[in-house]
């Protein structure tokens, strides 16, 4: 298997991921693929050779080494690796689609973009990204129950016991290197499990922050409403355009003299103007 070319493919991701997003995906590059092609296939490279039951049936060994190894860690993780790397072409593919119809809205309309990034996680591309974060975090759960499941834990026996036909009686079969075999096994499952911690803490991440910034969306719009309403409404209030009697400033200075001698001299401008 080419490694290097899924690695190639898989570091465009890096520009549309979070900071824990580039830590997973070093992780697994580093952690996992990395020691997965330098020492671990050499440790199991040897499995069905140096597996040895003490008897000289023939068939027995066999079928007791196809009893206690169903199917090999190694192709049990590649099969892994590829699962878990495989949802992150779904955010590759999503960008590569909003960039190719930018292309096309530019055409046809003169300059102008549909997108002012395609590779901003906004709408369905930021769904598109937690649901591969999903994907990622289930296929490695998945993958340690089933390797749990299969051998009934993640430890290496030094021995084991085997009464399958055709073996004629109960036989004793040993594995090469089960101690170093034992701590390849507990490494990768410790990555897997570090890798899906990455995952759900980016999970939160990113529904916290989508949850930050639809309150805070909703906070500009009631102020853009608060705004808008004072702004269509009067400067002054119509109550304020009516004045009690009792708010009527009176010029103390004035006797009750020259009040009737105001009042004297509007009569006769109303009989006047009567006339």
């Amino acid at each position: 298997m080419n490694w290097g070319s899924l690695e190639a493919l898989l570091s465009g991701v890096n520009k549309y991921s979070t900071v824990f997003g580039r830590v997973w995906l070093s992780m697994v590059f580093v952690f996992r693929v990395l020691v997965f092609v330098v020492a671990a296939q050499r440790v199991w490279g040897d499995d069905s050779k140096g597996f040895v039951c003490n008897t000289e049936q023939p068939g027995c060994e066999n079928v007791c080494y196809d009893s206690i190894f169903p199917i090999s860690h190694i192709r049990l993780w590649a099969l892994q690796l590829i699962f878990v790397t495989c949802p992150s072409l779904m955010v590759v593919g999503h960008v590569k689609y909003r960039e190719k119809k930018d292309i096309e809205y530019s055409t046809s309309h003169k300059g102008k973009h549909l997108y002012a990034n395609p590779g901003k996680k906004r709408g369905g591309l930021w769904w598109t990204y937690l649901v591969s974060l999903i994907f990622k975090a289930g296929f490695d759960a998945g993958f340690l129950y089933v390797l749990h499941y299969i051998y009934k834990g993640y430890d290496m026996p030094r021995l084991s016991k085997c009464t399958l036909p055709p073996c004629p009686n109960t036989v004793d079969c040993y594995i090469s290197r089960p101690t170093e075999k034992k701590i390849f096994t507990l490494f990768m499952v410790v990555s897997s499990a570090v890798c899906i911690l990455m995952c759900i803490c980016e999970m939160i991440y990113l529904i916290f922050k989508r949850i930050k910034k639809l309150i805070l969306r909703k906070k500009d719009q009631e102020i853009q409403r608060f705004v808008e309403s004072h702004e269509m409404a009067p400067l002054s209030h119509p109550r304020s355009m009516y004045r009690s009697k009792s708010s009527v400033r009176v010029d103390p200075t004035v006797s009750l003299q020259n009040l009737n001698n105001i009042k004297v001299e509007e009569k006769p401008l109303k009989r006047v103007e009567e006339s």
